[in-house]
């Protein structure tokens, strides 16, 4: 319980910097959150868990551009585009074989991240890292607190 307290209390905290960095840099504010989200979800923690959780996001982004920019090469065609669709998609599991891309939903974040901002490289991507980043600050903020924490109780 005092884990999950100093955690949230970091989160919360840092979530309003990150608010306020987001408006003054120009950044999408929702995107961070899904990179902040992205790091939560992942299994492990420290440098790893950061590692895996932008290299996948990263990969997501690609993998959008190349379905937006696939499908738009059969424009006239449709079922063509809900194909490349489908090919990336499986693509985007299969490389989960990968350690550093062994995880599926930062790789989905990453890619429906760029959709949800109709391919705005700009602000997508500073977003999404800078997000990953302030996610691995609120939980090892967190962790580390409850762990100061426990030691003075003791």
């Amino acid at each position: 319980m005092r884990t999950l307290y100093f955690t949230a209390l970091t989160t919360g905290i840092l979530s309003a910097i990150w608010a306020f960095v987001a408006n003054q840099f120009d950044l999408l504010s929702w995107a961070g959150f899904l990179g902040c989200t992205a790091y939560f979800a992942y299994p492990k923690e420290g440098l790893k868990g950061l590692a895996v959780t932008i290299a996948t996001i990263m990969s997501g982004v690609i993998w959008a551009l190349v379905i937006i920019y696939g499908s738009q090469l059969f424009d006239d065609i449709s079922i063509f585009g809900y194909a490349v669709t489908g090919v990336i998609a499986f693509i985007m599991c299969v490389q989960a074989k990968s350690t550093l891309l062994a995880y599926i939903p930062g790789t989905f974040i990453g890619a429906c991240t760029i959709f949800a901002a109709q391919g705005d490289l700009t602000q997508t991507i500073p977003s999404l890292i800078v997000g990953v980043l302030f996610g691995y600050a609120m939980k090892m903020s967190g962790l580390w607190a409850a762990n100061k924490s426990q030691r003075k109780a003791v």
